[in-house]
């Protein structure tokens, strides 16, 4: 195996805060799938939840060497959790595109979250 690309990213818990009550439904809706949703939305502290979904779909994007493109949205980019709690990616449409484009056969991923900030760092990885 070997890297094709990494990425990193830190975001403030009090900044998802501010958007999920200021635009609950849309933001949830536009940024998070359901299943991400169902699980953020299950935790006391869903907003440190979100905010780590969100660095991680960041990270992604940076490992994936893309930023913001056209034909690549959130929620072409889920994060999901293993029994026991390890996340995984799962790429849809544009992004399985761009991954596949570029040889990546998968993208690692590590979360964490404390009250004040999320940090995601994710490494894509192929043959």
């Amino acid at each position: 195996m070997r890297i094709i690309g990494i990425g990193t990213d830190i975001i403030e818990c009090d900044r998802i805060s501010r958007m999920l009550q200021r635009h609950l439904n849309s933001f949830v809706r536009m940024v998070f799938t359901d299943t991400e949703n169902k699980y953020c939305s299950e935790h006391k502290n869903s907003n440190q939840h979100y905010a780590g979904r969100w660095a991680a779909k960041e990270a992604v994007m940076k490992a994936l060497g893309t930023g913001w493109i056209t034909g690549l949205t959130w929620t072409d980019i889920e994060i999901i959790n293993q029994i026991g709690g390890k996340p995984i990616i799962k790429l849809h449409n544009g992004a399985t595109q761009i991954a596949d484009s570029l040889g990546i056969d998968e993208i690692q991923i590590s979360i964490t979250h404390c009250e004040s900030h999320a940090v995601a760092f994710a490494i894509a990885v192929g043959e």
